[in-house]
């Protein structure tokens, strides 16, 4: 044997033992991800504190894709969210227990859920501050009109405020009867509901929110005392003599010197699993969220896509073992077009004989009451926003902001109709009569479609409808919805026009890759140990998004500007 035929025998021996080393490191890493896809179900102890500390805002459903989620979260650009429905499922695994809040900043959002707590402390450093609801838009009208667009609007419905935002300076007074009127209705909402939870008078936060301005100086800026004076509170501790009080309850883990407790995260894997294994063999009440802006085609989670949650309903109605459906409504609306393919689709269900309730969330408006409209039965709370029952459509155009640079445009066209949905020309008279008898006809077709699902003539509908915004309770009274109440009662309302008995609630969504199901399965083991931005960046991020009104109304005048689209949207954010 030569020295060379040696070597290269020997390079292709460890040439091959690379390639089975690499296979060998391979499959020891798919191992261990099909371990963590497959992580067992965390032990809880017997005597233990479930831990809810939920992070940014609490959503219907998490927005985007997971492989997407994970990637931002790891570069720390994720607006931080908590799935409602991991809060839900392990607060009715664990219920019947001793609940207490503690909270340094108790905004009024937060103080909501702190108030139906047995026990509330608030940090000696701490407020409860609480403000009622407000509403004030951006108004682009003076800006868009130095800039030279002009911004042609077609809609139907007197209380139609949506478009605005764009066309005028200052709140027109339609806008501020309907807004004044559902703030009063959300504010006496949540009075009731704090006030039952701590036992106080009915015109206590009233009392509490006029003198805030007074009570806190007087009381040399102590806010938890006026608190508690207010009875709003339990008591004033801070984090120390919390923990103190849990440890009591709980005992004291001897690893940390703190109270015992199960995080959420471990506790939701627990609460499923004890899920799955009664679901087991059972008929199911699906379940489909619209969370989100209505759009066309098909959109990630936190969107509602047309052809994608039309396909979720076709595969509900397709399903054998799938009994019944609740639509869980919370969009403020979008693409009519995107709409009619999903109120097509439940139609199509309830035809197949499944019944189809709606619950509605915080908003089930314009769009989103479009596609509640064919329900068998519609469930909201007294604070849900809903009606808004208009159409509208915007095309800006921008001939003059083009004549201020020394730009013009000239030309010909072979038809009447030629050249007159450019943006770079004044809207024509012929596209203009065009676009308003679409509009007409989309608000007529939307009255029909209401009219049908809710037993009225379509005169009963437009007398209620004209784009205005009623709370939960007021759509109550006008027949908009048919009870009032919680999720769980919808699932419930929809087992019983099943005839189910013994049943299962089940959230259908798509189908996820391997790569989507690693990712999502990863993504609270690993994202946050990669985050490169501390919690002060993070904090600039949401303030300066939050203080960017701008942007955000152009990004939305760009998704409502497509010529010949029809939009069932409603502006109808609150504070």
């Amino acid at each position: 044997m030569t020295p060379r035929s040696f070597f290269s025998g020997l390079w292709r021996g460890l040439d091959g033992l690379r390639k089975v080393l690499h296979l060998i490191v391979l499959l020891a890493i798919f191992a261990v991800l099909v371990g963590v896809l497959r992580a067992g179900v965390p032990r809880i102890p017997a005597r233990a504190a479930l831990l809810i500390a939920p992070q940014g805002e609490l959503v219907e459903q998490l927005s985007g894709d997971p492989v997407t989620r994970a990637v931002e979260e790891t570069r720390g650009e994720a607006h931080a969210e908590t799935l409602l429905w991991d809060l839900t499922d392990s607060i009715h695994a664990a219920a019947g227990k001793k609940v207490i809040a503690y909270g340094t900043e108790l905004t009024q959002e937060r103080y909501y859920l702190a108030a139906q707590a047995d026990e509330i402390y608030l940090d000696p450093m701490g407020f409860v501050l609480l403000d009622g609801y407000e509403r004030y838009r951006t108004y682009l009208k003076d800006a868009l009109d130095k800039l030279g667009v002009d911004i042609n609007v077609f809609r139907v419905g007197a209380f139609k405020s949506a478009v605005e935002t764009y066309t005028r300076t200052s709140m027109s007074p339609e806008d501020r009867e309907e807004s004044r009127s559902y703030l009063n209705a959300l504010w006496s909402s949540y009075q009731q509901a704090v006030t039952h939870a701590r036992k106080l008078p009915a015109d206590a936060l009233t009392k509490y929110v006029a003198t805030l301005a007074k009570t806190v100086p007087a009381a040399g800026g102590d806010a938890p005392q006026v608190a508690l004076q207010a009875g709003l509170i339990t008591g004033i501790r801070s984090r120390l003599e919390v923990e103190r009080r849990l440890i009591e309850l709980v005992g004291q883990d001897d690893s940390s010197g703190s109270f015992k407790s199960v995080p959420a995260a471990d506790y939701v894997r627990y609460a499923s699993a004890e899920k799955k294994r009664h679901a087991d063999g059972k008929p199911r009440v699906g379940v489909i969220v619209a969370a989100g802006e209505i759009l066309d085609g098909d959109q990630p989670p936190g969107t509602v896509g047309g052809e994608s949650t039309a396909r979720l309903i076709r595969a509900a109605r397709l399903d054998k073992d799938v009994k019944a459906l609740v639509l869980r409504v919370d969009s403020p609306g979008g693409s009519v077009l995107a709409s009619e393919q999903i109120y097509r689709e439940l139609l199509a269900l309830r035809a197949a004989g499944k019944p189809v309730v709606v619950s509605m969330s915080g908003y089930a408006a314009s769009g989103g009451y479009y596609i509640s409209a064919p329900a068998d039965e519609i469930w909201a709370s007294p604070a849900t926003l809903t009606g808004s029952i208009g159409i509208f459509a915007i095309i800006p155009t921008v001939d003059r902001t083009l004549g201020k640079i020394g730009v013009s445009v000239d030309g010909v066209g072979t038809t009447p109709l030629s050249g007159q949905l450019r943006i770079d020309r004044p809207l024509g008279e012929e596209a203009r009569a065009l676009l308003q008898s679409q509009i007409s006809r989309g608000y007529d077709e939307f009255l029909v479609r209401v009219a049908s699902g809710r037993n009225k003539t379509h005169e009963q509908v437009d007398a209620i409808a004209q784009g205005r915004v009623w709370a939960g309770a007021d759509a109550h009274r006008l027949g908009l919805v048919d009870q009032l109440g919680s999720f769980s009662d919808a699932i419930k309302a929809a087992a019983r026009r099943a005839k189910l008995t013994d049943y299962a609630a089940e959230f259908l969504e798509p189908e996820l890759t391997w790569a989507q199901e690693l990712a999502l399965q990863l993504k609270s083991r690993v994202a946050q140990a990669l985050l490169r931005a501390g919690p002060g960046e993070l904090a600039l991020r949401e303030v300066a998004q939050r203080f960017d009104p701008l942007t955000r109304e152009v990004q939305r005048l760009s998704r409502f500007s497509v010529p010949n689209r029809l939009y069932a949207y409603c502006f109808c954010e609150t504070q």
